[in-house]
């Protein structure tokens, strides 16, 4: 675990000062004593003041680790973003999104069947210090991207980032995987594959098994960040609590679902602010004009609450505790009302933006499981059945105060396939369409007690994962409500968000409700959790079924254009026939900044801004 020792900021809580006035009078007259015995240089440079640091503060609900190859949760990548590096990320102004280089020289170059890519790694980029490296300084090469990318396959990983990895289709990677699998033996990282191949020191070519039109996106994605094989080997399972990498900040305290504490990380790069907003995008082009040219970080440190009640986090903010906030769903007519920024907030200089992220929130059917699972017709009947019995709207108006849209596929605003005019059954609320549906199937009250049973007259019993916070409990009422009236019973079983996410990776809960954000503007970051490779990584309900699976395999080596457009809309109705997830809303998001926190714009597809937002020390409190 990293060591870390608070040093003098500026911004110390108000309740420490009083605590602090007389040892710091005391010691304030042992200084002027000590200053005025000095000789006239050294005096001076004793009555100089120390560097003010500046310190980003946030709250955010609870983490799981920081191996980039290992997370696939927002809290942890929002993390694991800013201490490891891919090779490209998206500008932080543009709209819309633009990839640009990171860690490489310039973007990726394609051969014209966009098979073959080939990229640089800029010379000169240094990991953090760490005893793996024996006291030596250790520079980020070519080769350390093809072992980051070769762990994603390693079955002892248990990568949920191996799923959108095996799309890409490097050549040779999916067989070495499996092959390790098969032989019950260690991943081979020594062979090499075509796939995956080191030019030179700092040149990569990825070479793919069909064309890739939109690889580059591949290469923005957390996942896909640079490791230092050394530092993985050294640590084995404690990886994920011993993060090393290039980028930023480095993690200078973690206490697990407490705190978390980031450092500018001393080996990083000389690397300048800039970005491109459009001509006609007001907003961004004052931030470019205030930010260009200075160095990054533009923060000193990073201090992390971890609070997974809303109420707390709400407070936090007001109490100027926390410079950002995804504000709750439940104070949004308070800080919010009719849409607007309320008087009081607006007069302490508070900023607020709103936007529809591509986040969808989802209801999953574990489709290996005897009940709610498999694709006979009783089966696809009951989870219909109860994706109709869920109240949506209610939902949307009671729970998240008009902070969201019903979901009506997978494919989510801001993604490529997305169509606004598109609806489906997937938004539909009908408790006599879902009655109708149990009784044809055979799923009726055969005991009288107001409770169905299964077609073969066992008892039937929903078991729905959740988590332990109260705005948890709040939709956990709702959907029990939901379900009683059309006489299905069903049971939560709370535990922590990082221990239902593991269980369900694994195949072990029957239902749970969760959130997914795409990483890319692709159409297929949405479709991506239904295809039957990806079981057990974003794909949680190990939903298999050839006909998607070859619709997924088409889209992603069509061009863009209507023959991929078309595609994209067989694709989204076989996910409504399935319904082996229960598609509710895509996420609204109101985010608000305080006065003091400068260049703030909402990452849409990415989790790296805390290097691209600065303090302003004169303001803050």
């Amino acid at each position: 675990m990293p060591n870390w020792k608070p040093p003098t900021t500026c911004r110390s809580r108000r309740n420490h000062r009083v605590g602090l006035l007389v040892f710091g009078l005391l010691k304030l007259l042992t200084m002027v004593a000590v200053v005025a015995l000095l000789p006239s240089p050294q005096r001076a440079a004793a009555q100089a003041p120390a560097p003010t640091l500046k310190v980003l503060r946030l709250a955010s609900e609870s983490e799981t680790g920081f191996d980039p190859a290992r997370v696939g949760d927002a809290r942890s990548l929002r993390i694991t973003s800013h201490i490891f590096e891919p090779l490209l990320q998206f500008d932080p102004l543009a709209r819309p999104v633009k990839l640009v280089p990171r860690t490489a020289t310039a973007m990726p170059v394609a051969s014209e069947d966009f098979r073959t890519w080939t990229v640089s790694v800029q010379p000169g980029i240094w990991f953090t210090d760490d005893p793996a490296f024996g006291g030596k300084p250790r520079e980020l090469v070519a080769a350390d991207y093809v072992y980051s990318i070769k762990r994603l396959a390693d079955p002892a990983t248990k990568s949920p980032g191996w799923s959108s990895m095996e799309q890409a289709g490097f050549s040779g990677l999916a067989a070495l995987r499996r092959e390790a699998i098969d032989r019950k033996q260690p991943f081979d990282y020594s062979r090499n594959i075509s796939g995956l191949q080191v030019v030179d020191r700092y040149t990569l070519r990825f070479v793919l098994d069909a064309g890739r039109p939109r690889f580059p996106q591949w290469l923005a994605e957390s996942a896909t960040a640079a490791v230092a094989r050394e530092v993985i080997e050294a640590h084995g399972e404690l990886s994920m609590q011993h993060p090393v990498g290039t980028g930023p900040f480095k993690l200078s305290e973690w206490r697990r679902s407490s705190r978390i504490v980031l450092d500018r990380n001393p080996r990083y790069r000389e690397v300048r602010y800039d970005a491109s907003p459009s001509p006609d995008d007001a907003e961004g082009q004052a931030i470019l004009k205030r930010l260009k040219g200075k160095r990054l970080p533009l923060v000193d440190r990073v201090e992390i609450a971890i609070i997974d009640e809303k109420q707390p986090t709400w407070l936090a903010f007001l109490n100027g505790e926390a410079d950002w906030v995804d504000l709750p769903d439940g104070f949004v007519t308070v800080a919010m009302p009719g849409g607007k920024l309320a008087p009081n907030l607006a007069k302490r200089g508070i900023r607020a933006e709103q936007v529809v992220l591509p986040s969808t929130y989802y209801t999953m059917f574990n489709m290996e499981h005897p009940l709610v699972g498999g694709y006979a017709a009783p089966q696809v009947a009951l989870r219909r059945a109860i994706a109709l019995a869920i109240d949506v709207d209610r939902e949307i108006s009671l729970l998240r105060y008009g902070s969201a849209i019903p979901a009506q596929s997978p494919v989510s605003i801001h993604l490529s396939g997305y169509d606004p005019a598109w609806r489906s059954e997937m938004s539909q609320y009908s408790p006599a369409r879902a009655r109708a549906l149990l009784d044809l199937y055979g799923y009726q009250d055969r005991d009288g007690d107001g409770w169905r049973e299964t077609p073969d007259g066992q008892p039937l019993l929903l078991e729905v994962a959740t988590q332990t916070a109260q705005e948890n409990r709040r939709f956990d009422e709702l959907m029990k409500r939901d379900m009683k009236a059309v006489g299905l019973r069903v049971v939560f079983n709370p535990a922590q968000w990082p221990e239902q996410y593991k269980a369900a990776r694994a195949g072990k809960l029957m239902m749970w409700s969760v959130s997914g954000r795409a990483s890319a503007p692709d159409g297929m970051q949405g479709l991506l959790r239904y295809d039957g490779a990806a079981s057990g990584g974003v794909n949680l309900s190990r939903f298999n079924l050839p006909e998607m699976n070859q619709t997924l395999a088409r889209l992603l080596a069509l061009p863009d254009g209507p023959e991929r457009e078309a595609l994209f809309d067989h694709a989204k109705r076989l996910t409504v026939a399935w319904m082996p997830y229960k598609l509710r809303t895509h996420l609204a998001v109101t985010t608000l900044t305080q006065p003091w926190l400068v260049g703030f714009r909402r990452p849409l597809f990415w989790n790296n801004w805390f290097e691209f937002v600065d303090i302003e020390v004169a303001v803050a409190p």
